[in-house]
């Protein structure tokens, strides 16, 4: 590959249709609350590296592309949305401003080809996730509102000289990580069947869900997007994965529970207080600072009736457990873990509604930069997610990685380790100097260690 050292180079794009077009996609595909709501943040981008099968198996990346562009195809027939583009509908009198997606006037969901001059050593050995990592996603900074104009998903393949990184890029205004992986983990699945038009094992559930009373066509208090877009540049950090096997995060619950003389405390809780507490420490903050421990939260089976696991939208809110600096260092795992159980517990069916008619009374479009709290943690992503089961001719990844979105100090996304059983790769953002503090905390290290 004659590329410029350390430069992606893009070779190829087109765009994909669905196979077969349903009849339901000719009709708007309305946006419920938490999908409008994203219109001002960015998309999600995650991604998978491959190491390239040895040359007596015949590995051709010509060969793979094409099968992976016919598996979208058939993809896109169960996830037609997706093969859309954002569409706003204004009128003046009465005043309405609708967006919506709109299947039947859009080139499809777009496919890359890219190639890079590195080895996957390259990527994986340095201690750091590497700055050309982020060129291995399309919809570099946008926002969904881009959606417009862009495609509402991109798979692009970078070919690296002993590997192959597949990233795929998606409208969070469109989907949440349980519906971007529910894609993906589709998307593998009819690969791996030779890309024939076969029934899938979790059919995505695309009728839209709205709270009790909601008209389905929300109209936005807005005459302009200018209104309500705020693009976010994140500020100059480090990104690192640290690992955590399945006996360190035993020993972290275990830990938490006894503490709390309970047995209620999960792992996931237990290594969120974890980070809240390590990351706060070597922070070194005020007393009195207000310091919070946000956690990404899956609302689908917490409503009454629950909604299918396999509902097909956006369907989360973040949590948030708070206190002061002084007291959450103060205190011991157990008690911060509880903090965070307590707001886990408390998100339920009547929480989920108050806060959706609450929205729906005064609808408004979140922005990163009011995300971004340099005093608390975020917890992104999770390790439940099926990533490792994604498998594409190569064999099972050896990495995940993620792109330039949502990035801001204390983001935290949980990823399950490569070799399972409940072990978790965290992927860490922090500043340069809070990086390297973290990095020598003698109760990080040992949990790691």
């Amino acid at each position: 590959m004659a590329v410029n050292p350390k430069t992606v180079q893009h070779i190829s794009e087109c765009f994909i249709k669905p196979h077969r077009i349903p009849p339901e996609a000719m009709r708007p595909w309305y946006l419920t609350p938490w999908d409008l709501a994203m219109l001002s943040v960015q998309y999600i981008q995650k991604g998978l590296l491959f190491a390239k099968p040895t040359p007596h198996q015949h590995f051709n990346i010509v060969d793979m592309q094409e099968k992976l562009k016919h598996s979208l195809a058939l993809t896109l027939v169960h996830f037609y949305p997706l093969s859309g583009r954002l569409a706003t509908s204004k009128t003046e009198n009465p005043a309405s401003y609708v967006v919506f997606v709109d299947c039947s006037n859009s080139p499809g969901a777009r496919f890359v080809y890219a190639a890079l001059d590195m080895t996957i050593s390259d990527i994986l050995s340095p201690a750091y996730v590497p700055l050309v990592v982020q060129s291995f996603f399309d919809h570099d900074r946008s926002l969904n509102h881009d959606g417009h104009v862009q495609s509402l998903v991109t798979i692009q393949v970078t070919e690296l000289i002993d590997g192959v990184f597949i990233g795929c890029s998606m409208n969070h205004a469109i989907g949440d990580g349980s519906s971007f992986w529910h894609f993906l983990n589709t998307l593998s699945e009819i690969f791996q069947a030779q890309g024939g038009d076969v029934p899938i094992s979790r059919p995505p559930v695309l009728e839209r869900w709205f709270p009790d009373g909601c008209d389905p066509i929300i109209s936005l208090p807005f005459t302009h997007h200018d209104q309500f877009l705020c693009p976010f540049e994140a500020p100059l950090l480090k990104e690192r994965i640290f690992h955590f096997s399945s006996e360190s995060i035993a020993k972290l619950k275990e830990k938490a529970n006894s503490e709390c003389n309970t047995n209620k405390i999960s792992s996931y809780q237990a290594l969120s207080a974890f980070m809240w507490r390590c990351i706060t420490r070597i922070r070194h903050l005020p007393h009195d600072q207000i310091t919070s421990c946000r956690v990404a939260c899956n609302n689908r089976s917490r409503l009454n009736p629950p909604l299918s696991s396999n509902y097909f939208g956006n369907c989360i809110d973040a949590l948030r457990a708070s206190t002061t600096a002084g007291e959450l260092l103060e205190h011991n795992l157990g008690w911060s873990a509880w903090l965070v159980h307590e707001a886990v517990v408390n998100q339920g069916d009547q929480t989920i509604r108050e806060r959706l008619d609450s929205w729906i009374k005064s609808p408004c479009v979140y922005k990163i930069g009011e995300m971004f709290d340099p005093h608390s943690v975020m917890m992104g992503s999770s390790p439940r997610f099926n990533k490792y089961g994604n498998e594409f001719g190569m064999g099972k990844a050896l990495a995940l990685r993620s792109g330039y979105a949502h990035k801001f100090s204390g983001k935290v996304s949980a990823y399950p380790g490569r070799e399972g059983g409940g072990s978790v790769d965290l992927e860490v953002c922090l500043p340069p100097h809070s990086m390297t503090a973290l990095e020598s905390d003698e109760e990080f290290f040992n949990a790691i260690a």
